[in-house]
């Protein structure tokens, strides 16, 4: 059983930047692929960003618009979601997530981002962003 554990959530202007961190409990990360994911008021629950563990990524882009950027730390064992040009419509609990394994890479991007393809999730962290 792996534990994630979110921070960095928020409240800021429209425009402002934040930085979201996730940790996770393993000894060793066994090539799962990560992601965030989020959920607004009265909004379904969506993908925002995965990253495979050699660093390749996939972007919800419409939601993303080249705002937001997902890496790793492993030997922190630690996810980031860098989010610049925060507008009102990111305001959500924004989740970690990590599958029980690699999503492979040839299923492609909405597999990649599909939230029944994680089997680990974080309690969330708060991002509001006030205009």
């Amino acid at each position: 059983q792996v534990q994630l554990v979110e921070s960095g959530g928020g409240s800021v202007q429209a425009g402002g930047s934040l930085r979201l961190s996730c940790t996770a409990s393993w000894h060793a990360r066994n090539r799962n692929t990560m992601g965030w994911f989020r959920q607004g008021p009265g909004k379904q629950r969506e993908a925002v960003a995965s990253i495979q563990d050699d660093g390749r990524t996939t972007y919800a882009e419409s939601l993303v618009q080249g705002r937001f950027t997902i890496s790793q730390d492993n030997a922190k064992n630690t996810l980031y979601l860098q989010m610049n040009r925060l507008k009102p419509e990111d305001t959500a609990m924004y989740y970690c997530a990590a599958a029980s394994g690699a999503i492979p890479w040839g299923w492609g991007p909405e597999l990649r981002l599909e939230a029944r393809q994680y089997n680990y999730w974080g309690q969330g962290t708060q991002v509001t962003v006030f205009s």
